[in-house]
């Protein structure tokens, strides 16, 4: 029996249904959700650097592996590319300086290269990725303003939790995250007092 494989979807021909079933200008939108395309886009080509108003853009659900284009994307703040087939974190250099938040949970990362370049991420939702060991998980804390972390289900995670040290020892790393897999991150004030009472 033959099987034909379905031609990816490009993101000009997702943005042109968008701006159809919309009645509106991507280039003009503010929020532009192409995510569970049919066929999915593999992917993030050019056509992105037309989105120079968007604020929050989703393409979660696709087969997309690498990250790039997005240096036309000047407001970007929000991106949303879970469930794909993302391994890295390189690409998002070009929005470094606008995204604050970052949906790449269910991809393939192992390695946090590239991170460093989100110098106002505020929130990183990376759960199931492959992150085993602490020197990759460390290298968030070059992030000044992570405050809102979900790293459930990569194996450095599961292998802490298992433990029962997870949180802690997560928290011992990255000391300014308000909340860590959806929980609130309650600091131990060190408040010994001067021994007088």
């Amino acid at each position: 029996m033959l099987y034909l494989q379905a031609k990816a979807t490009t993101i000009k021909e997702a943005l042109s249904k968008w701006e159809e079933k919309s009645g509106r200008k991507a280039s003009e939108a503010r929020e532009i959700k192409l995510y569970g395309q049919i066929p999915p886009i593999e992917k993030m080509d050019a056509s992105l650097t037309t989105l120079t108003n968007c604020v929050k853009l989703s393409l979660s659900s696709n087969s997309i592996e690498k990250i790039s284009n997005l240096s036309g994307l000047k407001n970007l703040q929000i991106l949303s590319l879970s469930r794909n087939n993302i391994k890295s974190f390189i690409g998002l250099e070009a929005v470094g300086d606008t995204l604050e938040e970052l949906w790449i949970s269910y991809n393939l990362i192992d390695k946090m290269k590239g991170i460093n370049s989100m110098k106002n991420l505020k929130v990183l939702y990376m759960s199931n990725n492959q992150v085993k060991d602490w020197a990759e998980f460390v290298k968030l804390a070059d992030l000044p303003c992570l405050a809102d972390l979900v790293f459930v289900g990569n194996p450095l995670q599961e292998k802490y939790s298992a433990e029962g040290t997870w949180m802690d020892e997560a928290c011992k790393r990255l000391p300014n995250l308000k909340k860590l897999d959806g929980t609130p991150v309650i600091k131990q004030e060190m408040d010994e007092g001067d021994g007088r009472s």
